[in-house]
């Protein structure tokens, strides 16, 4: 296991953004993941996106480097962000945007409600 934490240490410390997903962005397999994708291509967020299902260890394994049980997984800088629920809950409040600013990551910024 020790290969595939490397493996997620080295994306989530060599990209600004990256989202551990079921699926690709342009064919996300489950519907949490499509809803950050679509969050963040909103955004016009640049992102890195790995595909846990194609392995079993890469998909173990990043619920293990963070000790968050489920998949979607967003990273910034370096940082976990949060699953769907916390993704989307920021987005809403405008709370994603602002962390994305302050992190030096160009967002589109999105009227409240």
């Amino acid at each position: 296991m020790a290969s595939v934490h490397e493996q997620i240490d080295n994306e989530v410390k060599t990209n600004d953004v990256v989202l551990f997903m079921k699926g690709t962005p342009q064919f996300p397999q489950c519907g949490f993941s499509s809803q950050v994708v679509q969050i963040l291509e909103y955004l016009g967020v640049p992102y890195k996106s790995v595909n846990v299902l194609e392995s079993a260890d890469m998909r173990q394994g990043v619920k293990d480097y963070t000790n968050w049980p489920t998949v979607p997984q967003l990273y910034v800088k370096g940082e976990f962000v949060g699953g769907c629920d916390i993704v989307r809950e920021m987005f809403q409040s405008g709370e994603l945007t602002t962390h994305m600013t302050t992190a030096g990551i160009p967002a589109k910024q999105v009227a409240q409600a």
